[in-house]
């Protein structure tokens, strides 16, 4: 006997369709089962909206290897044409104007203009954090500036620090063509920590990983002498 959908489902089907591409963005891959229970509809409509992103090649399920003795299981997985629904902030003008300031000034007008950058977001993002007492609280101020700012940020918590995750990165093309964006984000974030934790890239969307993620963990206070 099939599900009954609920009637959100038979509302709004399109809604539903939305989640599971940003669950899948967020959280990397995900089987029908793990969806189901997320998204609180039926496991029977979960499986026709992944049926018509599958159709629609937005979707494509990945082997995952065994745990234990147990089966491979399939998860799905967004595919490039679903990465692109998700915006890349003015990514060809940014890479026409990196272009255009590296024939014009060379490679150190470039790192003249990451510099730059690099200062006034130090300044705005200090500005947020600085009046802030504890690392928990600076942390989270530090994800609300990236979520605003189009980078799907969460904050987990990691033991006595913290990770900031950030999902999708707005700028991810201009990232390509220049490290010294990336470079600069790290310098900025520890800048917006300041004395109270440490700040350290572990996963890095450039180099492959589906995301970025920052774990920032709270400076030890150096004993007495």
């Amino acid at each position: 006997m099939s599900s009954i959908s609920s009637p959100a489902e038979k509302k709004n089907p399109g809604a539903t369709a939305e989640r599971i591409l940003f669950l899948l963005k967020t959280r990397g891959p995900l089987k029908t089962a793990d969806l189901a229970p997320l998204l609180k509809v039926s496991l029977e409509a979960t499986r026709q909206q992944l049926q018509k992103l599958l159709d629609a090649e937005l979707i494509a399920g990945q082997m995952m290897p065994a745990q234990g003795a147990g089966r491979p299981s399939q998860k799905w997985v967004l595919t490039e044409q679903a990465q692109a629904r998700f915006p890349d902030t003015h990514a060809h003008l940014t890479l026409q104007l990196i272009d255009s300031i590296r024939a014009v000034y060379g490679a150190d007008g470039v790192e003249r203009i990451v510099t730059d950058m690099e200062r006034v977001n130090t300044a705005q993002y200090l500005d947020v954090c600085a009046p802030l007492p504890t690392l928990e609280e600076r942390v989270r101020a530090l994800a609300q500036i990236r979520e605003v700012a189009g980078y799907m940020a969460s904050v987990e918590a990691d033991g006595e620090g913290w990770l900031l995750i950030e999902s999708h990165c707005p700028i991810c093309v201009a990232a390509q063509q220049c490290q010294g964006f990336c470079r600069s984000e790290l310098q900025v974030f520890q800048a917006a920590i300041g004395d109270l934790g440490q700040v350290q890239r572990v996963e890095h969307l450039i180099t492959g990983d589906r995301r970025c993620v920052y774990r920032i963990s709270a400076l030890q206070p150096s004993p007495r002498p």
